[in-house]
């Protein structure tokens, strides 16, 4: 069974909020269904800055990434943040997860970003798995401010 990867489409949205809520619940997290419809509705938008790939094997979605384009001080391109990545527990370690990273680094490269980033759990050791065979990561820490 091979994964393809693909934009995102509206007909998606019944098993994008399947995966959605794994992911969620993979986090330990609850959002209010206001904020997932928002994110559904933004992810649809093509004049708003935020990108969604979904991976399918068999014709069933099967994870799903979302990323964006950031300015940066320090870079003529700036970056892409990825910042959501999930993949179905049934098919991990299947490549799903690598092919949606790939998808997102070649729209990175496409768009002449100087960097592609993410974040993910200190303790997430599977995904960390994945991501260790892109680059170790930066050593740089995370600081939140709820606001």
């Amino acid at each position: 069974m091979s994964t393809s990867i693909r934009p995102i489409k509206a007909g998606d949205k019944q098993r994008w909020l399947v995966l959605w809520q794994g992911y969620l619940d993979f986090y330990k997290t609850v959002v209010p269904a206001e904020q997932t419809e928002r994110t559904w509705t933004r992810i649809m938008d093509p004049d708003f800055n935020m990108k969604c790939a979904v991976a399918e094997r068999d014709e069933t979605l099967v994870g799903f990434t979302t990323y964006n384009l950031q300015n940066s001080t320090w870079s003529p391109n700036g970056h892409c943040y990825l910042e959501d990545l999930f993949v179905d527990p049934a098919v991990r370690g299947s490549g799903a997860g690598r092919a949606l990273i790939d998808y997102v680094k070649a729209f990175a490269i496409e768009n002449k970003c100087s960097r592609l980033y993410w974040n993910t759990d200190e303790d997430n050791e599977t995904a960390r798995k994945l991501y260790d065979t892109y680059v170790l990561e930066s050593g740089k820490r995370q600081y939140r401010v709820s606001l």
